[in-house]
C-alpha cells in the first residue's frame, strides 16, 4: 500500500471505491474461503437508533465497521448512518485505513444490488425506478447508470425536494430523469426498481412486470418493511426470490412479514458459483447487509492505494 493518511473522509473514501472495481472485489470475496464474518452486534440506543459493530476478516485484512443508525434523522440535515470502517493488517495488527462508514455502506450496498442486477435481471436496460431519494438512492442511481448503462430513471420520494434534487443530479450524468408521486404506477413502466427507504412502511405493493427486477435494500430487521406481502408472495410463486446472504433468514423483514420461508431462497454466493441459470419471470433481490461487503470495500480501497 502506498504511504497515505490513514483517515479518509467521504470524498477520499468514494474515490477508492469505483463501482467496477468494487463489484469485481465482491465477486472475488464470494470465492475466497479465508473470509470469516462473525455475527454482527446490534445494540438498541435510547434515542430509538441502533449501534452496529460488524467485524470481518480474511487471511490478510481484518475490519470492523462501527456505525450508528438513527431513523429520526431522516429528513433532517443529520445523516441517518454515521461512523467508520477501521481496516487492520492481520499479520502486524497495524491499522491501515479508516474509511468513512456511510460512504462504504452506500457504495457497497449499491454495488451488491448492481451485481445482482447484472446476473439476474431479465431486462437490465431500464428504465430504473428508485424509491427513496436519500444517500442510497443516489448511490444506486450512479451504480446502475455506470454498471448497466441505464439512461432513464424515475424517482419517487416522500420528500418532493429530495426527489427533484436527485433527478437534477441524474441529468448532470446525462440521464433522462423524471419524478413521480406514484411509485406503484411507475413500476408498470420500469423493469428495474430499487427500494431504498427508511423502511417504516410499504412503498411498493403493486405486482411487477413479468420481466421485472426489484432490489429491496431498506429493510434489515424483522419489523422493517418496504414491499407489500402480496407482491413478495407473487414473485416467490411466479418468479424467483434471492437474498444477499443466509443472514436474511433472521433479517429480511419484507419476506418474513409475507410469511415466506426465507431459508429456501438462493443467496448471491449461490448465484456466483454458477449453480443457477438466469431465472425466468420477475426477480426480487432482498439485501439486508453483511460485514463481508464492507470487507470487500476495504480490500478495494487497499488495492487502490497500492495502485493495483
Amino acid at each position: 500500500m502506498k504511504d497515505a493518511s490513514p483517515l479518509l473522509d467521504a470524498r477520499q473514501t468514494a474515490a477508492r471505491l469505483p463501482y467496477p472495481a468494487l463489484v469485481a472485489e465482491i465477486v472475488r470475496l464470494l470465492g475466497d474461503d479465508s473470509v470469516q464474518v462473525p455475527e454482527r452486534l446490534v445494540q438498541p440506543l435510547a434515542s430509538g437508533g441502533s449501534l452496529f459493530v460488524m467485524p470481518a476478516m480474511d487471511g490478510r485484512v481484518a475490519i470492523t465497521k462501527l456505525i450508528t443508525f438513527t431513523p429520526a434523522n431522516a429528513g433532517t440535515p443529520r445523516a441517518t448512518i454515521q461512523g467508520d470502517v477501521v481496516v487492520f493488517d492481520v499479520a502486524s495488527g497495524a491499522r491501515w485505513l479508516v474509511l468513512d462508514g456511510p460512504t462504504v455502506t452506500a457504495r457497497r450496498t449499491a454495488a451488491v444490488s448492481l451485481l445482482a442486477a447484472q446476473r439476474l435481471a431479465p431486462n437490465p436496460h431500464g428504465p430504473l425506478l428508485i424509491v427513496g431519494a436519500g444517500v442510497q438512492g443516489l448511490a444506486h442511481l450512479e451504480a446502475f447508470a455506470e454498471g448497466l448503462g441505464v439512461t432513464d430513471v424515475v424517482i419517487a420520494s416522500r420528500s418532493p425536494a429530495s426527489a427533484q434534487a436527485l433527478a437534477a443530479h441524474a441529468q448532470t450524468l446525462g440521464l433522462r430523469a423524471q419524478v413521480t408521486q406514484n411509485a406503484n404506477a411507475a413500476l408498470a413502466e420500469c423493469p428495474l426498481a430499487v427500494t431504498c427507504t427508511p423502511a417504516a412502511a410499504v412503498v411498493l405493493e403493486t405486482l411487477p412486470r413479468g420481466d421485472g427486477f426489484i432490489a429491496a435494500v431498506g429493510a434489515f430487521t424483522p419489523t422493517m418493511v418496504e414491499l407489500g406481502s402480496v407482491l413478495c408472495r407473487h414473485i416467490a410463486e411466479t418468479g424467483t426470490v434471492f437474498v444477499d446472504t443466509a443472514n436474511a433468514l433472521h433479517e429480511a423483514g419484507d419476506l418474513m412479514q409475507a410469511e415466506l420461508d426465507v431459508g429456501r431462497f438462493a443467496t448471491l454466493a449461490d448465484v456466483m458459483r454458477g449453480e443457477l441459470a438466469r431465472p425466468a419471470g420477475p426477480v426480487l433481490f432482498k439485501s439486508c447487509g453483511w460485514a463481508g461487503w464492507d470487507l470487500a470495500a476495504a480490500r478495494t480501497a487497499l488495492r487502490a492505494d497500492a495502485g493495483q
